[in-house]
């Protein structure tokens, strides 16, 4: 007689409270990984002397004096992205998306850990004595751009693995939630408007890691609960 092979559910894939209550802290990453970065971000934008976040960059703040603190920031963003990838896979994997559904998240965050370490070039004027325009571009101002080239196709692609996860398992809201955040993330960057690039670049940003975060938050609800029932 053929057996029938059965995917486990995510819940039953995670049912003993120790794997879970781990699986749960590995997607809680995922979920405030966004909120924790634009938040440095603001902190910075607002308070450092040149900076103006409506014309500069968010990559600028990694210069100068205390540039230690957005090199800080895009690091440990990217780790935490990592740590919600390891998240996605035991709860995901085997089933649809619980391959590059993951991967995707670890390469978005891997990106912004490259875009840390490899600093961007001066330029627009900013730290002071900075040339006004764009500046001549480095090798370590290239591997910066690597880095934020490799977390938008990350995120873009894992937007479509999890279209087609949501939409297999008829979760259309889901499924369109997934398009519709594609093409606003696009139209944001890809607008023809360089004086507001850089308030549409975060509010992009803010749309990506937010994403992010719904789908961890989403499937750190299908786990069973890791307290113990109280005994009668």
């Amino acid at each position: 007689m053929s057996q029938l092979t059965v995917t486990p559910t995510a819940s039953q894939q995670t049912a003993t409270p120790g794997v879970s209550h781990q699986t749960a802290r590995l997607l809680a990453a995922g979920i405030v990984a966004g909120p924790l970065f634009l938040v440095l971000w603001a902190l910075q934008a607002f308070t450092r002397d040149g900076f103006d976040p409506g014309r500069h960059p968010i990559s600028l703040l990694s210069l100068g004096d205390l540039g230690w603190i957005q090199i800080a920031n895009f690091v440990v963003t990217g780790a935490l992205f990592v740590a919600c990838a390891v998240g996605l896979r035991r709860i995901l994997h085997p089933g649809p998306a619980g391959t590059w559904g993951p991967r995707l998240v670890g390469a978005l965050g891997a990106g912004l850990i490259v875009a840390g370490v490899f600093v961007t070039d001066a330029g627009a004027g900013f730290p002071a004595g900075a040339p006004p325009g764009a500046p001549e571009m480095s090798w370590h101002g290239a591997l910066h751009e690597v880095g934020y080239v490799v977390v938008m196709v990350s995120w873009t692609a894992a937007c479509l693995v999890f279209h087609r996860r949501f939409a297999g398992l008829g979760q259309r809201g889901w499924a369109r939630a997934c398009v519709a955040t594609v093409v606003a993330a696009l139209v944001l960057s890809g607008w023809p408007d360089l004086d507001s690039l850089t308030t549409r670049i975060v509010i992009a940003t803010a749309v990506q890691f937010g994403f992010v975060a719904a789908v961890a938050a989403h499937l750190r609800r299908e786990l069973p609960d890791p307290t113990p029932p109280r005994a009668e």
